[in-house]
């Protein structure tokens, strides 16, 4: 079997840009994956990263032999080595449509040729519960929906600010008392309307100084928080070490943290409590089970970081399935109902949650099909032998 071609969609889908991948072979059995480049902006890097990759590496090779093509792509693209989101991104869309196509082939699912399912349900925890809300009550009002549904974790933005459909967070590493208090006012109304049963955690995206993001901290510990996500700027290791020594909550870090290589660095020196790879910017879904491995010889769990299209929930369902150390997944339920949203899967993972779990699935591949109707409009190359 051989790469015949490539097709890379980029999709404007509200304000998210997700991009992704179909790998076809001559067999005519293809592959999809995505590169989680949907936050923020860099799509259209992505995009090109995948044109180039494909062009330059894909096409006419084998697409059973993944460990080696990610290989080919990470020792002879020369930016792999020291590279960052876009390059990973890339790589890891086309590892997941690599795995896609193996798992079709065999009939079975991605899982299963990864040591197969340590648990048959996945938990999963609700970000972007909290829509337009800017003030304690309405966030505590806000977590109504979700309790509904019946999720046992949310995480929310304390620092952020509602904007548009989306958020704007803390400019050049400071804030006012007022701002401040504000954020540890959202945390506490939270808390009370939800009681002590669901677990809370916080995302600072590496908002503030380390002294101001301690101090702020040291206050939410009394709201029995489970995790304090991103409370650094993910290159600043000497800093997260230091916030994880004073204060007495859970660390989480990885969303921008890239391969294994960027972890061992964090691992190391036990600057965290829980990683977060991404399966569609770190590198893929093996990269994910390694980087999991690694943590957990260091006594640390995984918690996938999940901010794409419902294919990048899908990806990740396959990883988390068979990692042993894995926690929780995250999942954004309401982004459908966002302006301009483009459902790129027939039958998305979202769609099947149940009391804030998702069940393995069991469809070959990564059990995800494109809505072809709806993504065939957003093809922006094509690549061919």
């Amino acid at each position: 079997m051989k790469i015949d071609a490539v097709n890379i969609y980029l999709v404007t889908a509200g304000k998210l840009h997700p991009v992704v991948v179909e790998v076809v072979t001559d067999a005519g059995i293809t592959g999809i994956g995505e590169a989680a480049i949907a936050y923020g902006v860099g799509g259209t890097a992505a995009a090109g990263m995948l044109k180039d990759l494909a062009e330059r590496m894909l096409l006419g090779a084998d697409p059973s032999r993944i460990e080696a093509l990610w290989s080919e792509m990470y020792d002879h693209s020369f930016w792999a080595k020291g590279g960052g989101a876009i390059m990973f991104a890339g790589i890891g869309a086309i590892e997941q449509a690599l795995w896609d196509i193996k798992g079709k082939v065999l009939g079975v699912p991605v899982h299963a040729l990864l040591g197969g399912p340590v648990r048959d349900t996945v938990r999963v925890y609700a970000n972007g519960w909290y829509g337009a809300a800017r003030t304690p009550d309405e966030f505590a009002r806000a977590a109504e929906r979700p309790l509904r549904d019946g999720y046992t974790a949310l995480k929310f933005y304390p620092l952020a600010t509602a904007e548009g459909n989306g958020l704007r967070h803390v400019s050049a590493r400071r804030v006012d008392r007022a701002h401040a208090n504000l954020a540890f006012e959202k945390v506490k109304a939270l808390r009370d309307a939800v009681g002590p049963d669901v677990e809370l955690m916080l995302d600072l995206s590496g908002a503030l100084t380390t002294g101001e993001t301690i101090r702020l901290c040291r206050r939410f510990e009394e709201l029995d928080i489970g995790w304090i996500e991103e409370p650094a700027d993910p290159f600043d290791i000497g800093a997260l070490k230091k916030i994880s020594e004073h204060v007495q909550i859970p660390i989480a870090v990885g969303e921008r943290l890239y391969t294994r290589y960027a972890f061992r660095k964090v691992l190391e020196l036990h600057a965290t409590d829980i990683v977060q790879p991404d399966v569609g910017n770190t590198g893929g879904i093996m990269e994910v089970k390694k980087i999991a491995a690694m943590a957990e010889a260091y006594n640390i769990g995984v918690a996938p970081h999940n901010c794409g299209s419902a294919l990048s929930t899908a990806a990740a369902l396959q990883a988390s399935a068979c990692i042993t150390n894995f926690e929780t997944l995250e999942i954004y339920p309401y982004f459908p109902e966002r302006p301009g949203y483009v459902p790129l899967l027939e039958d998305p993972p979202e769609a099947r949650i149940k009391s804030g779990v998702l069940d393995v699935p069991r469809a070959p591949g990564l059990g995800a099909t494109l809505a072809m109707e709806r993504i065939r409009p957003h093809l922006w190359a094509r690549c061919e032998a």
